[in-house]
């Protein structure tokens, strides 16, 4: 026998059914409508492709339906002759390096015929300026001697000048204790650069100019200590480590006049006379001018 249901239990499950069957219905419709849609995607793209396929196999119909050339009897033929050549590629290189072998050799002798042409235009030059310099009178002798005051040195030119345009006598009788030039030290308090000649000789010893001039300096300040400066022209020549001095700055002096006695003053290391010679300030070697 069945249980007995009761009207509130009816309605319930009725309810229950109601509500899966308009669930179920609901998701259905759904579903339906969702496959739809992409189904009209892919139809879509697929008549895309369709017609993009039909305009191209149209393209190549009308081309070559109205093409005259590239298909045309003559153009096959001339293909055909060109692809029945016998091509040889080694003949091809060897051609084409013989001729750029060749442009090289050609430019390798233009170059070699223009320094030709040039070295044989300097000897041509060359021969004439010597034959005009054989002609012209005492010419060749000026030129001799101007070659050979470019071969000369400054210092070499400066004792020439100094020579030619100035007379010495010797200061003083003494003996050489320190050349000219570099020399070796054995105190830093001797410079090793010596710019004169030093003449070892008695403290007090007189001292005689050795050119005529004029004192431009007389001092007493210095490595030099007492010292004095005469000028004549361009020459100029120091007498220094005096022990006295017996002019002063403005005096004239004559050759042979005596202007200071030997010492030690200043950077010195026993009595002597620094005898100095300079042109246009610079230094030459005094044993160069005159004997010492």
């Amino acid at each position: 026998m069945e249980r007995a249901i009761s009207i509130e239990e009816k309605i319930r499950r009725a309810e229950e059914i109601y509500q899966r069957r308009k669930q179920g219905e609901t998701g259905k419709v759904t579903t339906v409508n969702i496959n739809r849609e992409k189904r009209n995607i892919k139809i879509f793209k697929k008549m895309l492709i369709q017609m993009f396929i039909c305009i191209v196999i149209y393209l190549v119909i009308y081309t070559i339906n109205n093409s005259n050339y590239v298909f045309s009897e003559d153009f096959i033929n001339k293909a055909n002759e060109i692809l029945s050549y016998d091509t040889n590629f080694y003949d091809i290189y060897q051609n084409v390096s013989n001729y750029i072998k060749g442009l090289f050799e050609k430019k390798q002798e233009h170059i070699n015929q223009s320094e030709n042409e040039n070295n044989e235009e300097k000897n041509d030059q060359q021969n004439m300026k010597e034959n005009s310099n054989e002609k012209a009178i005492g010419g060749a002798e000026e030129i001799k001697e101007n070659i050979e005051n470019k071969e000369l040195s400054q210092e070499d030119q400066d004792i020439i000048n100094i020579k030619n345009t100035t007379t010495f006598i010797k200061p003083v009788e003494g003996i050489i204790s320190s050349k000219y030039g570099i020399r070796e030290t054995s105190t830093g308090r001797v410079p090793k650069n010596h710019t004169g000649t030093d003449i070892a000789t008695n403290l007090g010893t007189k001292i005689k100019s050795s050119t005529d001039g004029e004192v431009v300096l007389s001092s007493e300040e210095g490595d030099y200590g007492k010292h004095l400066k005469i000028q004549i022209g361009e020459v100029s020549i120091i007498y220094a480590h005096c022990n006295n001095l017996y002019v002063k700055q403005g005096d004239k002096i004559c050759q042979g006049q005596e202007i200071a006695e030997v010492g030690s003053t200043g950077n010195s290391t026993g009595p002597h006379l620094h005898f100095e010679i300079r042109i246009s300030e610079r230094t030459v070697d005094p044993q160069s001018i005159l004997e010492l």
